[in-house]
């Protein structure tokens, strides 16, 4: 959610903000976004089975 609403910033800042710091909020959204997709991802890997014969 938070990136949606960065993604949905980044236009009307860099509108109306002469310097490129609205750039760095969108580095971070996309950081953060790329670790909870990571984290969603590893969190749903199945579990190994151990066959013990």
């Amino acid at each position: 959610m938070g990136f949606l609403l960065a993604a949905f910033q980044a236009p009307l800042a860099a509108k109306l903000i002469d310097d490129a710091s609205w750039f760095f909020a969108v580095v971070v959204a996309m950081l953060v976004a790329t670790v909870i997709i990571a984290d969603d991802a590893q969190r749903r890997r199945p579990k190994p089975v151990d066959y013990a014969e």
